[in-house]
C-alpha cells in the first residue's frame, strides 16, 4: 500500500476565491438536496396519518435520490460535488482534499442542511422536521453497522463514478449513479434506522425539529464507512502508478 498523502493545505487557501466558491457551492447544493428530502417526507406525513408503507418508502427514495442527483450536478464543476460530510471525509483519507478544505466543506454542508430544515420548517406553517430515528425493535449498534454499510457503498459510489481519475466517460453519469445508490439504500434500510447515509442531512432537521435520540448513530456509522470506502478505493483499487488530482482542481499558481 502506498503511503498515504494527507494534505493539511496552505494558509492562504482559507481565503481564497475558490476555496469560498467550493464552500459556497457546497452550502447550496446541501439545503436544495435537505429541503427536497426532508421536505417529502413531510408531504406525506401530510398526505396521510400513517407514512410507514411500502408506497410511502418508495416515494421517499425516488425523492432522495432524484433531489442528490441534482444537488451533486449542480455543484460538481466547482467542489466535486460532495454535498455530505462523510464524503467529504472519503476524500480526505484518500488525499483527494486537504484538511483546510475539508473543514469548510462540512461548515458550509452543517449551515446548508440548517438552513433548509428551517426554511422547511416556516414554508410548512411549522411542520417540525421529522428527521431520523431507529425503529422499534433494532438496536443503536445494528443501526451503526447498517449506516457503515450503506454510507460505504455511497461513497464507493462517488470515488468510482467522480473522484477515480480513469472514469473517463463514466463521469457523465456520476450524479445518476450517486442517487440511484442513495435512493436503493434507502428502499432496503429506511425500515431500520430512516438510512441517512449523511451526517448533514441528520443535523439540520435534528437542530431545528429537536429531536436528538439516536443521533450519534448518523454520524459514526456514516463516517467509518466513509473512511472505509476511501481508504479502501484508494489505496487498493486504483494503481499505484495513478496520477493524485485532488478534487476540486484548483489553480496552481495561488
Amino acid at each position: 500500500m502506498p503511503p498515504r498523502r494527507f494534505a493539511f493545505g496552505r494558509a492562504e487557501d482559507a481565503v481564497h476565491p475558490d476555496t469560498m466558491r467550493a464552500a459556497l457551492s457546497e452550502f447550496i447544493a446541501t439545503a436544495l438536496f435537505v429541503f427536497a428530502a426532508e421536505g417529502s417526507v413531510l408531504s406525506l406525513g401530510k398526505l396521510y396519518k400513517d407514512t410507514s408503507t411500502a408506497g410511502g418508502l418508495v416515494v421517499v427514495a425516488i425523492a432522495h435520490a432524484l433531489a442528490l442527483s441534482v444537488a451533486v450536478s449542480v455543484s460538481l464543476n466547482i467542489s466535486g460535488g460532495h454535498v455530505n460530510p462523510a464524503v467529504t471525509l472519503g476524500a480526505l483519507v484518500g488525499g483527494r482534499i486537504s484538511l483546510i478544505l475539508a473543514v469548510f466543506y462540512w461548515v458550509a454542508q452543517l449551515l446548508g442542511a440548517v438552513v433548509a430544515a428551517l426554511l422547511l420548517r416556516l414554508a410548512t406553517g411549522g411542520m417540525r422536521p421529522l428527521g431520523f430515528g431507529v425503529a422499534s425493535g433494532v438496536s443503536e449498534g445494528h443501526a451503526v453497522l447498517l449506516e457503515i454499510v450503506m454510507t460505504f457503498g455511497l461513497v464507493y459510489t462517488v470515488y468510482a463514478t467522480a473522484i477515480d481519475p480513469r472514469r473517463g466517460h463514466l463521469g457523465i453519469i456520476a450524479p445518476l449513479a450517486i442517487g440511484f445508490i442513495l435512493g436503493a439504500n434507502i428502499l432496503a434500510g429506511g425500515p431500520f434506522d430512516g438510512a441517512a447515509m449523511n451526517p448533514a442531512r441528520a443535523f439540520g432537521p435534528a437542530v431545528v425539529g429537536w429531536r436528538w435520540k439516536s443521533h450519534w448513530v448518523y454520524w459514526v456509522g456514516p463516517l467509518v464507512g466513509a473512511a472505509l470506502a476511501g481508504l479502501i478505493y484508494e489505496f487498493l483499487v486504483i494503481p499505484d502508478e495513478t496520477p493524485r488530482t485532488h478534487q476540486p482542481l484548483a489553480p496552481e499558481d495561488y
